[in-house]
C-alpha cells in the first residue's frame, strides 16, 4: 500500500458504483485507490483533485469486483492496492483500520493505545483518532465502521449510521451491545 500527502497525486479517475446502501464514488490513480466515498456523506471528495476523469480503469474495476464480494456479505480479498493521501497520523491510524478483521470491531481508544505505544507516548487522544477515521478517504475498504465507542456507541460515521449499522450487520455483528449516541456527529 502507499500512502501520500495531498496535493502530490497524478491524474485521478472516477466511476460510480450503486451498492444495496446508496451510490458510491470511486476515485483512483495509476497507483490505486485514492478515495470511496457514498454519495453525499460528510467528508464527499475530499481527496479527489481538482481535474479527474471519469474513466474505468483497472483499479476501479478491482475496487468494484471487490465491493461485489463484500456486498454480497463475504470477506473480500485484501489485495487492492491503495494511495491513500492524509497526514502521517491518519496515515498511522488508517493502517491500523486496515487490521481490524472483517465482523469484528475495534474501540477509538484500543487505537489511540496502539498509536501511542508506536510513537513511544504514555497516551494518545481518542477524540484525535476519531477525527482521523471520520476522514478517511477510502470507506469500507479501510474499514472505518468497524470503529466504535468503548462502550459499545456506535458514535460517527461519514456516511451516516444507519450505513455503519447497515455494514456491521452485513458482516454478522448482533447489534445488542452496541447503542446510538443521543446526539454528535452519528446523527
Amino acid at each position: 500500500m502507499d500512502f501520500q500527502i495531498k496535493g502530490q497525486s497524478s491524474m485521478q479517475y472516477i466511476s460510480h458504483y450503486e451498492s444495496p446502501l446508496g451510490a458510491i464514488t470511486l476515485a483512483a490513480d495509476e497507483k490505486g485507490l485514492t478515495g470511496l466515498w457514498f454519495d453525499r456523506e460528510k467528508y464527499f471528495g475530499n481527496t479527489l483533485e481538482a481535474e479527474y476523469e471519469e474513466k474505468e480503469s483497472v483499479i476501479l474495476k478491482k475496487a468494484e469486483k471487490w465491493l461485489d464480494t463484500y456486498f454480497m456479505g463475504r470477506c473480500p480479498e485484501k489485495k487492492l492496492p491503495l494511495h491513500l493521501q492524509g497526514t502521517e497520523f491518519q496515515k498511522a491510524v488508517w493502517a491500523i483500520l486496515l487490521n481490524i478483521p472483517y465482523g469484528q470491531t475495534e474501540t477509538y481508544g484500543k487505537i489511540a493505545e496502539e498509536i501511542a505505544r508506536s510513537r513511544g507516548r504514555e497516551h494518545m487522544s481518542a477524540q484525535a483518532v476519531g477525527g482521523a477515521v471520520g476522514h478517511n478517504p477510502v470507506s469500507i475498504i479501510v474499514p472505518c465502521h468497524r470503529v466504535v465507542g468503548a462502550d459499545g456507541n456506535l458514535t460517527g460515521y461519514a456516511g451516516g449510521i444507519e450505513r455503519k449499522i447497515a455494514l456491521l450487520q452485513l458482516e454478522g455483528h448482533s447489534m445488542e451491545s452496541f447503542y446510538l449516541p443521543r446526539e454528535g456527529t452519528a446523527l
